[in-house]
């Protein structure tokens, strides 16, 4: 019954709320953000949370303030994306504007591939539509299954309908398709802060433990793809900022897992300075560092989690 009325509340603001005017799907996103904030539930508490560890210096009223303001990206991501579907191409390409977008097209110009690494930062859907619809690119990402089927079945068609290709996250990324894609040319896009598997690289981020996928990592080793990361965020107008970050080169040295982690450590510490510009952006209302998991949950001295397998 659960999982029937959340599919039937996505599907009705998929429905409903991209026929409303623009204005009015602003203010009722805001409405509902500020509901939510003031409800303080465990998402709200736990945005507070990793906020607090990204200003650390912050008083309570400033993140209270912070994480307020998280609140209404966070639902202005999601208004705009169940509109984005019909959004005209002039307007998506109105609504974005990238820094130093060079880093991104010269590499497809040469027919090399491109792993573009996102922190869950401002509206990365609206940023793979641009490059889908604006500057002609091959996306693939993947997406994590979600329950019901029903609604990851909506969250693929919404976004292969925005032009992009979605691979299934079925407990592990669908790794040689990824890099098949990479080695013709294309753009991979991957939301690589919060590490969805038992295989994750452990960072420092913020200065505490994490662990975040070693995917982007691996498929530029594996590919001769550019490991890009790629900083999002909103202000004050309709419009998406984007920034593309210098690429992060594969060390000459080491093993191919040694390399990972030394090429994570740096997309960390790229992700973890677009975060501290723009910390009222980042919708993260998941737990994410490792003194915040339950015991089960954290690696052990291998760097697997207990009930995985060690390979």
């Amino acid at each position: 019954m659960r999982e029937r009325l959340t599919d039937g509340l996505y599907g009705l603001g998929w429905t409903a709320v991209k026929r409303l005017p623009e204005g009015v799907a602003v203010r009722l996103g805001r409405r509902i953000a500020d509901t939510a904030w003031k409800r303080r539930g465990p998402g709200v508490r736990q945005l507070e949370a990793n906020l607090a560890r990204v200003v650390p210096d912050a008083s309570p009223e400033r993140l209270a303030e912070l994480s307020r303001a998280g609140m209404r990206s966070y639902l202005r991501y999601w208004m705009e994306s169940f509109r984005l579907p019909a959004w005209s191409r002039e307007r998506i390409a109105a609504g974005v504007t990238i820094e130093d977008v060079h880093r991104l097209t010269e590499p497809q110009e040469r027919g090399q591939g491109v792993v573009l690494a996102l922190p869950h930062l401002g509206n990365w859907d609206l940023a793979g539509a641009y490059a889908t619809t604006h500057l002609g690119m091959r996306l693939t990402t993947v997406a994590e299954r979600l329950k019901p089927e029903s609604l990851y079945d909506r969250f693929v068609a919404y976004r292969e309908s925005l032009g992009m290709e979605v691979l299934p996250h079925d407990g592990g990324t669908p790794f040689g398709v990824l890099a098949r894609r990479l080695r013709a040319g294309g753009v991979v896009a991957l939301v690589a802060d919060r590490d969805l598997s038992a295989s994750g690289v452990e960072v420092t981020f913020f200065g505490e433990r994490t662990s975040m996928p070693a995917g982007p990592a691996l498929l530029a080793q594996q590919t001769g793809a550019l490991l890009l990361p790629v900083s999002l965020w909103f202000d004050d107008t309709p419009v998406l900022r984007c920034r593309v970050h210098p690429a992060i080169g594969v060390p000459e040295t080491g093993t191919r897992k040694e390399r990972a982690a030394v090429m994570t450590q740096h997309l960390a510490d790229a992700f973890a300075e677009g975060i501290a510009a723009h910390p009222e952006d980042w919708h993260m209302l998941q737990r994410l560092w490792l003194a915040d998991l339950p015991p089960r949950d954290l690696p052990d001295s291998t760097g697997a989690r207990p009930g995985t397998e060690r390979r």
